[in-house]
C-alpha cells in the first residue's frame, strides 16, 4: 500500500485493540489514531486500556489497573481476578466479531486472551504489537507464539531477527515512537523551572520508580534513601517524579516519608516533557522509561526489584547480563543497573552522585546515550517511508487484514 494511501474497505473495519498497562495504552491511542487516519471509513473499536485510548475514543472494558501485573507470584495473588478479565475480553472480542485482533505488550494477560479467541474464531488474524522479549528469556516461547499470533510488530531494530533465529512468528520492525521524537529542548527553560516551581539554579533529577503498583510498591523505598544518601553526601539536586495517574495516590503517601522533598508531577506529555528538558540525571525503573531518558540525552541508574522467586527464574533463563534498553541496545553497560539485592539507597546514590556534577562518569554517559540515540534513530522513519512508527504498526495491522481477506 503506498505510503499515505488510505486502504478501501466495502464495510467499517473492526479492531479490538488489547492493552495490559500504561506503555501499551499509549502504543493503543498512538495505533488507533494512525488507523484511522489510513482508513477511507473510520475503522470500529473495542478495546482494553487507559486514559490514553480512552481519549482517542475507546473507552476500556474495565480499569487497566486490574491486570497490570508482573511475574508469577503477582499473578497468583490477584488469579482470579485476571482469569475473569481475560475471560470477560475473550468474550467481548468473540460478540465483536473482529477483522482483526491487536494485543499489545503485557504478555501475561493479552496472550491468554489471544489463545483463547483463537480456539474460538480460528480465522481472525492476531497482531502482537511489541515483541516479546524472547531475546532475553525464555525462548521457547518465540515457537510457541506461531499458534496464535500471526505477526509481530518489533519496536526495536535487532527483534526481527532474534524471532527469525527462534522460529517465531513473522516479526517485522515498525520502530519506537520515539525514533521520531527529539532529543529534550531547553529552550525556554526559565519559564518551565518557574511553572513546575523548580529553583533556576539547583540540578533536576528525576525520579522514575515505574507505572505499576508492584514497582511502586518495591521501589519507592530504594529510591527515596537513594535521595536521603544523595543529600547527606552534599550532592545538590532538587527532585522530580512524573506520577502515572492512577497511582499518584499512592506515590504521593509513600513519598510523603521521605526524608527529601520531591516535586510529584502528572505524567501527562506536556507535564513529562518539560520534566525531561529540565533533568540533569535520573533514576528509573528498568522499562521502556530507560529508552526514552537515553532518547532525550539524560544519564541515569536504573534499579529495579521483583519478587525474589520471579528474580531467581529469571536469574536461572536470562540470555543477557542486562536488563534496560540502553544496554540491551548497546551490549554492554552504558548506564548502572542494581537488580535485587543490589538495589539500596545506598548504591544507588553512590552512581547516582558523578551525574549531577561535571566529570568523566557524566560526559561517557551522555557520550554513549548519544550514540545509542543514533543509532535507534537511523532505523526510524525516514528509512520506511515516512511514515512514522504509529503509522508503520497501523500500515503493518492493514496489510496482515488484507492478507487474511486474500485467503
Amino acid at each position: 500500500m503506498p505510503v499515505g494511501a488510505a486502504i478501501q474497505a466495502a464495510s467499517p473495519l473492526r479492531i479490538a485493540v488489547i492493552a495490559g498497562e500504561v506503555s501499551g495504552d499509549a502504543l493503543g491511542a498512538g495505533l488507533i489514531s494512525a488507523l484511522r487516519e489510513l482508513t477511507a471509513a473510520e475503522p470500529v473499536f473495542l478495546g482494553v486500556g487507559g486514559e490514553a485510548m480512552a481519549a482517542a475514543g475507546v473507552p476500556s472494558l474495565f480499569p487497566l489497573a486490574d491486570i497490570a501485573v508482573m511475574g508469577p507470584l503477582e499473578i497468583l495473588a490477584v488469579l482470579p481476578r485476571l482469569l475473569k478479565r481475560i475471560r470477560q475480553t475473550a468474550a467481548a472480542i468473540v460478540a465483536f466479531s473482529p477483522d482483526v485482533v491487536v494485543i499489545i505488550d503485557s504478555p501475561e494477560f493479552t496472550h491468554r486472551v489471544a489463545r483463547a479467541v483463537r480456539r474460538i474464531l480460528p480465522d481472525v488474524p492476531v497482531v502482537d504489537y511489541v515483541a516479546p522479549s524472547v531475546w532475553f528469556w525464555r525462548p521457547g516461547r518465540a515457537r510457541r507464539m506461531r499458534a496464535y499470533i500471526d505477526k509481530v510488530l518489533a519496536l526495536l531494530p535487532f527483534e526481527p531477527e532474534a524471532y527469525r533465529r527462534l522460529g517465531g512468528p513473522e516479526c517485522v520492525f515498525v520502530g519506537h515512537p520515539l525514533h521520531s521524537e527529539t532529543a529534550a529542548d531547553n529552550s525556554g527553560e526559565p519559564e518551565r523551572r518557574s511553572r513546575l516551581d523548580l529553583d533556576k539554579d539547583v540540578p533536576v533529577l528525576l525520579v522514575m520508580p515505574g507505572s505499576r503498583g508492584s514497582e511502586i510498591h518495591r521501589l519507592m523505598a530504594p529510591f527515596g534513601q537513594a535521595l536521603a544518601a544523595l543529600n547527606r553526601g552534599g550532592s545538590r539536586f532538587q527532585a522530580v517524579l512524573p506520577a502515572v495517574p492512577h497511582l499518584r495516590e499512592e506515590i504521593e503517601r509513600r513519598a510523603a516519608l521521605w526524608p527529601v522533598p520531591v516535586r510529584i508531577m502528572d505524567n501527562a506529555d506536556a507535564h513529562k516533557q518539560a520534566a525531561f528538558s529540565l533533568a540533569h540525571a535520573a533514576l528509573a525503573a528498568s522499562g521502556t522509561t530507560t529508552l526514552e531518558l537515553a532518547m532525550a540525552g539524560i544519564p541515569m541508574v536504573v534499579g529495579y526489584k521483583i519478587d525474589a522467586f520471579t528474580g531467581f527464574i529469571v536469574r536461572k533463563l536470562a540470555q543477557t547480563d542486562h536488563v534496560s534498553l540502553p544496554n540491551l541496545i548497546a551490549g554492554r553497560t552504558v548506564v548502572p543497573e542494581f537488580l535485587q539485592g543490589q538495589c539500596t539507597g545506598d548504591l544507588l546514590a553512590a552512581a547516582l552522585a558523578p551525574l549531577l556534577r561535571p566529570g568523566e562518569e557524566r560526559e561517557r554517559q551522555l557520550r554513549e546515550l548519544a550514540d545509542i540515540a543514533r543509532r535507534v534513530r537511523q532505523y526510524g522513519p525516514a528509512e520506511h517511508g515516512r511514515l512514522p512508527p504509529h503509522g508503520m504498526a497501523a500500515r503493518a495491522v492493514l496489510d496482515v487484514v488484507q492478507s487474511a481477506s486474500n485467503n
